[in-house]
């Protein structure tokens, strides 16, 4: 491969919103060039063991989902992004259908729907129970790899993004791991890079889920929207070893399993939305002083869930007879590249969908199984709307060989977990503004400007709700300076 490259469409990530969005793009005629720093179907998305949400039950409705996701959201979602999520869901599962994933159905053929926190309905479909990520990027990956129209860069990681004299992103930089450095042009950039959960010291993603899209965009000139709403998954699994931080998916509480404190005792209702049985569960180990609690999975029809059952054969537990320790941890990414409805950031030419952006959908907790939702529906419409940009009006020279920035060290991640965890105060925020690693900072910024608690982001020091803050979206760039911005 040359050292430099053009195309139509520049997508950086190829888990379940970078494949689709590539492939959407390419369906409009775009030449595609899908650059993924791990080799195909082996994303973060292919671990995610949620469904998608949409409203495909008889009784079930878009406006339904819609006003289960704002309650979730806690007065932060933007009412636009939850209708185009909610009224277009449904028909992207049928894409996927069409395009060859098999969801899970009952013995009528009719879609298997599961119950999740915060839902008041069933209507999260999955694919082989918990192996939904892993479904899905199989398929969108086999058809990636084989369209005419998208030349799959793996493993290729982005390194910079190039901008013109007028400041639009007209393609990106890039390093092979084998073959040295690479200079792509293109007339849109779609950032797919995921989230940046591992940041935090104990989480439920792989070690690359770093924020490396957020980094790149605020490098750009993007600015970037609700850093402080991390959300903590309720039940990771709490053990010595590889397993710990592994995600005991919300369905199998859906389908009956229960959380026992160490007295024995239920203590929460498991289906309220995750920020309530994330904050339940830390206060209940902050009153006994034990690691974990325990989730009863007993009831649950195993066989539903292989790759739990598997994962915890791993470690010697059966869910079938073992109450399962588990405790919250860093999960999923609420903020983001600060984007409309059809992905575009403040830089011109450049796009992000799925985790690394933040259109406002999520507010200040996320719903379950609305992310891959968000993911197809943001992504198609990205897709499209990079697809029908014009060439770029200026030049830009693409330097193949940027410097690297320098992963985040362990300090950093013990340093969020400390100060920007489930409880977080001006004392520990401040500090994290002086952290080496520039994402972090930005994090700390955010956390520190919003003087309230809320969702996912809960301060000891302003325990309240500020009304005047609802709906109101944190925006921050490489300045370092954070300001409030309605977004209707």
């Amino acid at each position: 491969m040359d050292d430099s490259f053009r195309t139509d469409v520049a997508v950086v990530g190829a888990g379940a919103a970078g494949l689709y969005a590539a492939l959407v793009a390419a369906a409009e005629g775009a030449s595609v060039a899908l650059v993924s720093r791990s080799p195909l179907a082996q994303t973060a998305s292919y671990w995610a063991q949620g469904g998608i949400a949409a409203a495909l039950a008889e009784g079930d409705s878009p406006e339904q989902h819609a006003a289960d996701t704002l309650a979730a959201g806690r007065e932060s979602a933007r009412a636009s992004a939850v209708q185009a999520l909610c009224d277009e869901s449904a028909a992207r599962v049928r894409d996927l259908q069409e395009l060859g994933v098999q969801f899970d159905a009952d013995r009528g053929g009719n879609l298997a729907l599961g119950l999740e926190g915060g839902h008041s309905r069933r209507r999260v479909v999955h694919a082989g129970g918990a192996a939904t990520g892993r479904r899905i990027t199989r398929t969108l990956s086999a058809l990636a790899a084989t369209h005419e129209r998208i030349e799959v860069l793996e493993p290729v990681a982005a390194s910079a993004l190039a901008t013109d004299a007028e400041g639009s992103c007209v393609g990106l930089t890039a390093r092979r791991r084998e073959g040295g450095p690479l200079a792509l042009s293109a007339r849109a950039v779609i950032l797919a890079t995921g989230g940046m959960a591992a940041l935090w010291q104990r989480t439920t993603n792989p070690r690359g889920a770093i924020g490396a899209g957020l980094s790149l965009a605020a490098d750009a000139g993007a600015l970037l929207a609700d850093l402080e709403f991390m959300q903590f998954h309720p039940t990771a699994l709490r053990l010595e070893g590889q397993r710990d931080g592994f995600l005991v998916t919300e369905a199998v509480r859906g389908e009956g399993a229960l959380l026992y404190d160490s007295n024995g005792e239920r203590f929460v209702d498991e289906l309220a939305p995750r920020d309530e049985v994330s904050l339940a569960i830390h206060n209940e180990l902050e009153r006994s002083g034990e690691p974990a609690v325990w989730l009863d999975m007993r009831t649950v029809q195993v066989e539903r869930f292989p790759n739990i059952a598997a994962a915890l054969a791993d470690v010697g537990l059966n869910p079938a007879r073992d109450l399962l320790p588990v405790a919250p941890a860093a999960h999923y990414t609420m903020g983001g590249v600060a984007t409309d409805l059809d992905g575009r950031s403040t830089v011109a030419g450049l796009y992000a969908i799925g985790e690394s952006a933040c259109t406002g959908l999520h507010g200040a907790n996320r719903l379950a199984s609305n992310s891959l939702a968000e993911c197809l529906v943001f992504g198609r419409r990205a897709a499209l709307a990079a697809a029908a940009e014009p060439a770029p009006r200026g030049s830009a020279s693409l330097s193949p060989d940027p410097r690297a920035q320098e992963p985040p060290g362990e300090e950093t991640r013990a340093a969020l977990w400390r100060d920007a965890g489930l409880r977080r105060d001006a004392g520990g925020l401040g500090r994290l503004r002086e952290d080496p690693y520039p994402l972090a900072r930005l994090i700390g910024a955010a956390c520190l400007a919003r003087e309230e608690s809320r969702g996912a982001h809960q301060r000891t020091d302003h325990p309240g709700t500020e009304r005047g803050l609802d709906h109101m979206h944190s925006l921050v760039g490489s300045d370092g300076q954070p300001r409030f911005e309605r977004w209707e």
